[in-house]
Order: structure tokens, then C-alpha cells, then sequence
């Protein structure tokens, strides 16, 4: 009997033998010595097949997907947060798995609106599947009901209480984060700092999707006024980076900004970068590492970036070396996880402020935001 694996390029698991055993000899660094540990928060955007190319007829094969992902945590102890969307809700495969996670404690359930196929449904562009709007775009009757129905959804078919949230294709605005309060949800993480979404466009009529890029990167309170409930916003984690040399050229002469924004997002090409940022965010001593993928980037062909079998193989190798590194400085944590703990440990800000007109704001962040930090 031979061993593929000796003379395959590629071994089992989906990358070069050599280049796994550097990775892992450089994931092992000998664990820093806090007086408390940071979180790891895994957010999962739970929704349908391949969304980027816009299917009119949505399945869900991806969900079948999740339990090699779900072991693969609590083989290191963390605890993913399954931001759910209308499709995985009503995926019966899905209910279970999600109902046993949320049984044993090992993870959340949490909201997810993609608003073109979240009821109630009328449209608001000549082709609402084609373009994809915004819920921020519709009217805020609209959008209030769709968080209601959906929120309504998931606390019948899961028997809890729904806390968390993110805005599909990174929506928010100040009329979303009043109807999340209003549905008595605690955590959102819709924020993405050092990034906007004005060039990606949604009612070909609109504006473009929201401007985060001056957002802050440390956890917040959204405020509404003295005595009303308040939203915890856990912005995503991006390290911004100056750009030198060729490379700064480059961007210039294509017009992007000096910088580069990397995320907790791994694409099968950026391990070291994800693995710089977890280095960044304990050098910073920051209170969260946010980590990010769509549950249908663990099938392939669910996505444009894991298109093959090897493609998710090749992530779950990253996936592998990552979670070392983050497992000798992190403890894994839900958003609400997280959400508890801050609150009994800082208690509530001291330099809340309520801007004229009340809760009305929209990204970008400024001082005249209703900002209370942690």
C-alpha cells in the first residue's frame, strides 16, 4: 500500500505538508500572561447557497455543513454565534442542529435579515432579487416589521429570547437600531470600521450601502435618551495598515486609500494576515477578537472564494492553525456571552451623550453620536 499523501502535493487536509508544519510551529507561541483573557466571538452569517449570484430559487444545502464546523470549535472551546436569516430558519436540518447547540451551551442563535426575501414582501426596486436593497432603504414601517416577523420567527421555533444581530450586507442606521431596542435585543455587530459600503449599491436608486469607515473599533453603547434601553454594538474586527513601497503606489494609482483593512475573515489566502491580527488585537490589548465567515463558505461551491472540495479543505487547515493561535490567548464567548460579562465587569458608561433629535443618526460615527463606551 502507498501514501498519497507522501507524493500528493496537496496532503488529506488540503495543503502542502511543508507548509502546515512551519504554520503550526509558528501557531505555537507560548500563551501571554493576562489577568483576564480576551473573547473570541465566531459569527456566522447562517443564510442560504451562494447569495452572490443572486438565485431567485434559494436552497440550503450549505446548512448540512455546519456540524464539521460546530466540532471543530468545541474541540477548542469556542462558541459561535449563528446570525440566522429567513431561508435557515425555515430549514428543518438546520432547527435541529441549532436546537442542540443552544440544548448543550455551546453556542447562539441570532438574527439575520436579508430584507429582499424576508417577509413581509413588497417590493421596493423593479427587481428586489436582482439588486439586493438595503434594509436601511425601505421605508422604516417596513423595516420594523421585517425585524418583528423575523424576531417573532426564530423565538417560536427556538423557545428564547433573541439578543443579537447583524444587518444583512452590513445595513444599519438609526432607525434599525431603535426597531432591534424596541424587539429587546442587546448586541449588534453590524459595524465594520475602517470600511464603507456607499460603492456597493443596492436600490439602484439609493445611495450605496452605509459608511462605516469612522466608526470606532472598541465596543459601544447606543444610546436613546436617559432611562431607555440601550444597544451594545460590537464592531467587527479590522486592523487598518499603511501601505508601503509598490503596493501604496498601486492603490494610488487605482485611487484607494494608503492603507489596507485587514479583518478576521479568512479567504484559503490570508493566514498570516489573520494571524497578524490576532497578534495586533493582543498587543492592543483589546477586549474581543470578532471573527466572521457565511455558513455556506464550508460547502463548495457555496461561495465565490471555496469553490472546491480542496478550497474548504484548505480553510478548515487554516481554521486549524488560526484557532491555535487564538485558543493560547482567547476564551471563547457568544455575543451575549460577552454582553453579560462586560456589563457586570464596567457597569454602565459615564459619558453617554443624547445628540438633539434623539436617536436619529447614521454612520459615519462622530462625536455628536449618542456614544456611551465601555
Amino acid at each position: 500500500m502507498t501514501d498519497d499523501s507522501a507524493t500528493d502535493p496537496i496532503n488529506p487536509h488540503g495543503a502542502p505538508k511543508p507548509m502546515i508544519e512551519w504554520m503550526l510551529r509558528d501557531a505555537r507561541r507560548p500563551p501571554l500572561v493576562k489577568e483576564r483573557a480576551p473573547a473570541f466571538l465566531l459569527t456566522i452569517d447562517t443564510e442560504g447557497d451562494d447569495l452572490w449570484s443572486r438565485p431567485r430559487e434559494i436552497t440550503t444545502r450549505n446548512l448540512a455543513f455546519l456540524p464539521r464546523f460546530q466540532a471543530l470549535c468545541e474541540r477548542f472551546g469556542f462558541k459561535p454565534t449563528y446570525l440566522t436569516n429567513w431561508e435557515a430558519l425555515n430549514d428543518e436540518g438546520y432547527q435541529r442542529f441549532a436546537k442542540d447547540v443552544l440544548a448543550r451551551g455551546q453556542g447562539e442563535v441570532g438574527l439575520h435579515i436579508h430584507s429582499w426575501n424576508s417577509p413581509p414582501l413588497i417590493p421596493l426596486t423593479a427587481d428586489d432579487f436582482r439588486y439586493q436593497p438595503y434594509l436601511t432603504e425601505y421605508p422604516e414601517a417596513l423595516l420594523r416589521e421585517k425585524v418583528r416577523v423575523m424576531t417573532d420567527g426564530l423565538e417560536q421555533v427556538f423557545g428564547r429570547k433573541m439578543l443579537s444581530h447583524r444587518g444583512g450586507r452590513w445595513a444599519f442606521d438609526s432607525a434599525y437600531a431603535r426597531a432591534l431596542v424596541d424587539n429587546g435585543y442587546w448586541v449588534d455587530c453590524s459595524v465594520t470600521p475602517h470600511r464603507s459600503w456607499r460603492s456597493s449599491k443596492g436600490d439602484p436608486a439609493g445611495h450605496g450601502g452605509p459608511d462605516h469607515s469612522g466608526s470606532p473599533a472598541e465596543p459601544y453603547y447606543i444610546e436613546f435618551g436617559p432611562g431607555a434601553p440601550r444597544l451594545l454594538e460590537l464592531p467587527m474586527t479590522i486592523v487598518r495598515r499603511p501601505c508601503h513601497g509598490p503596493e501604496l503606489w498601486l492603490r494610488k494609482a487605482l485611487g484607494k486609500q494608503s492603507y489596507r483593512a485587514d479583518w478576521m475573515r479568512p479567504d484559503g489566502r490570508n493566514l498570516r494576515q489573520l494571524l497578524q491580527v490576532v497578534d495586533d488585537v493582543v498587543a492592543q490589548d483589546r477586549d474581543y477578537l470578532e471573527f466572521t465567515l457565511h455558513s455556506s463558505e464550508f460547502m463548495p461551491g457555496g461561495s465565490p472564494t471555496f469553490r472546491t472540495g480542496d478550497d474548504v479543505e484548505r480553510l478548515y487547515v487554516h481554521l486549524e492553525i488560526l484557532f491555535e493561535r487564538v485558543s493560547q490567548r482567547f476564551v471563547g464567548a457568544t455575543l451575549c456571552d460577552f454582553a453579560q460579562h462586560f456589563m457586570r465587569r464596567r457597569g454602565p458608561p459615564a459619558d453617554i451623550a443624547y445628540p438633539p433629535g434623539g436617536y436619529r443618526w447614521t454612520p459615519p460615527i462622530t462625536g455628536e453620536l449618542p456614544l456611551g463606551r465601555l
